[in-house]
């Protein structure tokens, strides 16, 4: 089961490339042009920092999975097992069921989702700015950090889908997947290559994606749902 929902996450994450553009877009260009002009005109010297903000932001997500996973096992610990494990199980196949629609592009409700992080960021953003501009691997780490924390639905749906994960070490093992499925889009906008976030900004990408997000999801509230 969670090998299932970890291949989900990272599906998510990856074919969710068009919202990463739309929401990290002007944030990854900030990044990559507030640097000296020497530094990124070489790979070498400009990948590390690249690096180091990707990691940051998907240890941040990491971390608040693996808070939502563990309070979502304190609350299945009131119920009794076989119940907690098709509460969870159900949970996370809505979510699933949900995630694929927005996905897809045939309901946005989970993308108002984003407008419950503005009072967050609103504290943390200045936290970000004063890190720039960005001189060092460990700055950029810390960047990142905080960058992780943006009010994103497709983040934000996805934690709550970890709330359902079973524990504190499958809800970061959840949300790490979906960071890794989001790396290859920000990289390629970092390096300015833009094929693949051309690539998922198709429609029959999206619809694939959703169509894929929500069969995993309507799979997985079957099995909550089928008689023990």
């Amino acid at each position: 089961m969670m090998e299932i929902q970890w291949a989900a996450a990272l599906v998510v994450g990856l074919l969710g490339g068009v919202h990463c553009v739309g929401m990290c877009g002007g944030i990854v260009s900030a990044l990559t042009f507030g640097l000296p002009a020497e530094r990124r005109a070489s790979l070498a010297r400009m990948l590390p920092l690249v690096l180091a903000y990707n990691l940051g932001r998907i240890l941040s997500y990491g971390l608040a999975g693996a808070v939502a996973g563990g309070f979502g096992y304190l609350l299945a610990e009131s119920l009794p097992l076989w119940q907690a494990q098709r509460v969870l199980y159900g949970l996370a196949g809505l979510f699933m069921v949900l995630m694929g629609l927005y996905l897809g592009g045939w309901w946005a409700l989970l993308g108002r989702l984003e407008r419950l992080g503005g009072r967050l960021w609103s504290r943390l953003e200045p936290l970000g700015r004063r890190l720039l501009p960005v001189s060092s691997p460990p700055r950029a780490l810390v960047l990142g950090l905080v960058w992780g924390w943006i009010p994103c639905g497709l983040v934000y749906s996805t934690l709550v889908w970890a709330l359902s994960s079973g524990g504190a070490w499958q809800g970061a093992a959840l949300m790490l997947a979906f960071g890794l499925g989001t790396l290859p889009n920000l990289l390629g906008m970092s390096f300015l290559v833009g094929g693949l976030a051309r690539w998922s900004r198709q429609p029959w990408v999206r619809r694939l994606a959703g169509g894929l997000v929500t069969a995993f999801g309507l799979w997985t509230l079957w099995q909550a749902l089928a008689p023990a």
